[in-house]
């Protein structure tokens, strides 16, 4: 191999690629160092970038990865750094940076690898982005719910329940959405860049209402603040900026709008109370948080402020009710890894010879044997075979090991 291939490629890039395979193969650096006959601090600086791997090194670590070369030195979209963007947008503690910075590199990773696929095979996603919202001297509130009263319209959502956020945001507007695994008080990070378009990562271990809302969040700040890269966690600021509030009641007016609210309420109320009964009902309706529907209903004077709070002070325990009162939360997101059209164009790529079953695998995050299980799933669904889904999917869970 032409020692000039490696000049032409970022040795951080390579390094990444290195680990990540070394990492699926469950190899130590130290293992990894004895392959090339070298010591495990020389091979950590190679994963770091610190110092380019050579032409036979290569090809031994590949050889011993169970990969092509070609896997380690092809082209890579080229984008900036989400991690850079994010260090410009606020100063984080040493411990934050741990925490968050590999997440946000594996994250910017599964981007790069979704736009490279679609460039493999020409096959762009579609995007249909509303232009930008300008914020105007309007009260945060009042401009929230515009802009939710827009999209919705713009989407065709009517003032009901929010069915498939996560799909809506993927399919219908074109936003690349990975569930990954955060630290506990990490919720979603939401990017733009000019190639990759607007990115959003929601934390896979909370619940499927917190994520939601993650979403709607995320999703406010691609419509009125594209450009600027935010990461949010519990505990961020020590003032809540107007950036931050806006978000907030966008969520809350995108997920819960006023009409259908008040509609429901009244419905439910005919009887003269409104009982804990119905609260989770209604919850369960919208797919949000209890708390979340009361704070709303309390803005909206449908209950007396300081409702959640007695609630609470009372011994209320939402899971405990929910099960009281044999409610049953839907399922009603996919909480996979990966958005539906990168999975859609990797077997399209691996069937058609774009990439080889390792970098499949690479890109679903698994090993070769996984991989051939996901492959033969993704041709079923390909294939538009309608009976027997519910063992499709449940072969898909298996075989991927609850991440694709």
């Amino acid at each position: 191999m032409p020692a000039n291939v490696l000049d032409d490629i970022n040795p951080k890039e390579i390094g990444r690629r290195l680990r990540e395979a070394r990492e699926r193969q469950r190899l130590t650096q130290a293992e990894a160092a004895n392959i090339i006959d070298t010591s495990r601090t020389t091979m950590v600086a190679i994963e770091k970038g610190k110092r380019q791997v050579r032409p036979g090194e290569l090809i031994s670590l590949a050889r011993a990865y169970g990969r092509p070369v070609s896997d380690f030195v092809r082209s890579r979209p080229s984008v900036r750094s989400f991690q850079v963007q994010f260090r410009a947008a606020r100063v984080r503690s040493a411990q934050e940076n741990e925490e968050i910075e590999p997440v946000i590199e594996a994250w910017q990773g599964l981007c790069e690898s979704y736009l490279e696929l679609e460039e493999a095979l020409n096959a762009p996603l579609p995007r249909a982005y509303p232009p930008e919202h300008e914020i105007s001297w309007f009260p945060t509130e009042v401009m929230a719910e515009s802009i939710a009263a827009s999209e919705r319209n713009r989407l065709g959502l009517g003032d009901g329940p929010v069915g498939r956020l996560r799909d809506v945001l993927e399919q219908e507007v074109g936003l690349r959405v990975f569930y990954l695994p955060m630290p506990p008080k990490f919720s979603e990070i939401y990017a733009y860049d000019d190639r990759l378009g607007g990115c959003l990562a929601i934390n896979a271990h909370h619940p499927v209402e917190r994520q939601r809302w993650s979403l709607s969040h995320g999703y406010l700040h691609f419509l009125a603040h594209r450009r600027n890269p935010v990461f949010h966690y519990e505990g961020q600021y020590d003032r809540w900026p107007e950036s931050e509030r806006l978000a907030d009641a966008f969520a809350m007016h995108f997920l819960l709008p006023t009409s259908s609210v008040s509609r429901h309420f009244a419905a439910f109320k005919r009887d003269g109370k409104f009982t804990p009964a119905d609260l989770l009902t209604l919850a369960d309706y919208y797919g949000v948080g209890v708390e979340t529907l009361v704070r709303r209903m309390e803005g909206l004077k449908l209950l007396p402020t300081g409702t959640w709070e007695s609630l609470k002070s009372r011994g209320f325990k939402v899971r405990e009710a929910q099960t009281q009162f044999s409610i049953e939360a839907r399922e009603r997101e996919r909480v996979d890894k990966y958005p539906v059209y990168y999975k859609h164009l990797a077997i399209e790529a691996l069937d058609d010879g774009s990439i080889t079953e390792g970098r499949f695998a690479e890109l679903l995050g698994v090993d070769r044997v996984a991989a051939r299980q996901i492959a033969a799933v993704l041709r079923q669904r390909s294939s538009g075979i309608e009976d027997g889904s519910t063992e499709i999917d449940l072969s898909l869970r298996e075989a991927s090991v609850g991440e694709v």
